[in-house]
């Protein structure tokens, strides 16, 4: 998958994600890489970027598995971003699955 295209729909995948439930970053990187291939090198860079923009927030809690770990929380701020970005989604596919699909354009036809 082309690397640009898949960089801006990961956003989307973390928010829904986050979403659903708190998760610590081993966790979200786990859940989206079933779907698309991606590493923790792309995911934690955009999670410290999500925090900065007020999107999400972290808390630390100990586990029983090792050492402590921080989890990522959705704010409110967050929920409406994902929103929005559904919206921008289905917009997008709905577009691409036009053309796709032989929808109507401006272009001449074919000559056969």
């Amino acid at each position: 998958m082309n690397i640009q295209f898949k960089k801006g729909v990961l956003e989307l995948c973390v928010l829904s994600i986050l979403s659903q439930k708190d998760c610590y970053g081993y966790d979200i990187v786990h859940d989206i890489s079933e779907s698309v291939k991606v590493s923790g090198g792309t995911i934690y860079p955009m999670l410290r970027r999500l925090i900065k923009e007020g999107y999400c927030t972290t808390y630390v809690q100990s586990s029983n598995e090792g050492p402590s770990r921080k989890y990522y929380h959705l704010t409110e701020l967050g929920h409406q971003k994902k929103v929005d970005l559904e919206k921008e989604w289905g917009r997008l596919i709905g577009g691409v699955n036009h053309l796709i699909e032989g929808g109507e354009t401006k272009c001449l036809e074919k000559n056969s």
